[in-house]
């Protein structure tokens, strides 16, 4: 019996296959109750008693070594049926995969960008940690001016000369200190003034900031850059100019568009005027030119600023500036549609 029990284990053990029938086959021929192992237990019941301990510790361990053969086949078989289920079918729809979104300010950002480029203008950045040289005192506000109160800074401790920027013009500083006129860029960037933050105001915020720097460039020349710029941005052809102050622009005017008072938030956000200020600008003033090293006598310039959150919440109609701020996933969800 035991020359049958080795020949049984040997044939369990060389099984293989990837066919449910064929093992439901192997389970009947070997584990059910007609089956070789259990035929094999009918006739351990007439073995001779001096043989009988081993064939029956041979006879568990056989029966034990089947199970474990049928068991590993059967979960092999199954993992093979979930990867085809997964896989193997082509024609099987897809699961959704959900895009991000852009945040609005960098969707507008990149509209300006792109307005802007095609009428020559380059992108140029600078640091955010700047030098009281590039943010005040080369754009016409030495120490002791009274200007440098319009702006409330954020000075480094450890420092007393650096600050956060508190517009992007340094920007602009550094690029006139690189380059030779003529030039035409925009900078884009993060600013920082110590404000309250409300609905309207923030401690942080972006600007877009532009110079155009050449010969006989004139006012008239800044008026029509920003008519371009209004129309292609807004689709508004009206803009005014009001005069008023910069350190660093002479003259230099408030930029105003006219929105219009068709809808009753018309008349809210443009307090029944129909006017809508979003920036200002105004020429270069001569001393600025001298401190970067540009001849003022031969080169004239001007230069524009507009904060991008405020042009965002005029396009999209959002009342609260700290929206920008709050990450909240179904206010940034709105914008999957203006990627």
């Amino acid at each position: 019996m035991i020359e049958l029990i080795n020949k049984t284990s040997a044939e369990i053990d060389g099984f293989t296959t990837n066919s449910k029938e064929e093992l439901e086959q192997f389970r009947i021929k070997y584990l059910s109750k007609k089956g070789v192992i259990g035929e094999l237990f009918s006739e351990f019941k007439t073995v001779d008693s001096s043989v009988k301990r081993e064939c029956g510790q041979s006879l568990n361990k056989l029966k034990n070594a089947a199970q474990e053969k049928l068991n590993s086949l059967k979960e092999k078989l199954e993992d093979n049926k979930e990867f085809k289920s997964s896989y193997d079918d082509l024609t099987r729809p897809a699961e959704g995969v959900e895009f991000g979104s852009s945040h609005p300010i960098t969707i507008v950002k990149n509209r300006i960008v792109e307005i802007f480029s095609k009428i020559g203008f380059t992108v140029s950045e600078g640091p955010e940690i700047e030098d009281d040289w590039h943010n005040f005192t080369a754009l016409n506000l030495p120490k002791h001016h009274p200007a440098r109160d319009m702006q409330d800074t954020f000075f480094v401790e450890q420092n007393p000369d650096l600050l956060l920027r508190t517009h992007t013009s340094s920007v602009q500083v550094r690029y006139m200190e690189k380059n030779e006129p003529p030039m035409r860029t925009i900078s884009p960037g993060r600013v920082f003034r110590n404000e309250d933050i409300s609905a309207r105001a923030h401690c942080i915020f972006h600007q877009v900031e532009g110079l155009y720097i050449d010969e006989n460039v004139s006012f008239a020349d800044l008026k029509q850059t920003l008519l371009y710029f209004t129309k292609e941005m807004f689709g508004k052809s009206k803009i005014r100019l009001r005069p008023s102050y910069f350190p660093f622009t002479e003259p230099s005017a408030e930029i105003d568009i006219y929105w219009g008072l068709e809808t009753e938030v018309d008349h809210k956000i443009t307090k029944g005027t129909g006017w809508l200020e979003i920036g200002g600008c105004g020429m270069v003033d001569p001393n600025v030119l001298k401190n970067t090293n540009i001849d003022p006598e031969k080169y004239s310039g001007f230069a524009f600023g507009m904060g991008i959150e405020r042009i965002a919440m005029l396009l999209y109609q959002i009342p609260d500036i700290r929206m920008f701020y709050e990450n909240d996933i179904r206010f940034l969800k709105q914008f999957k549609s203006v990627l």
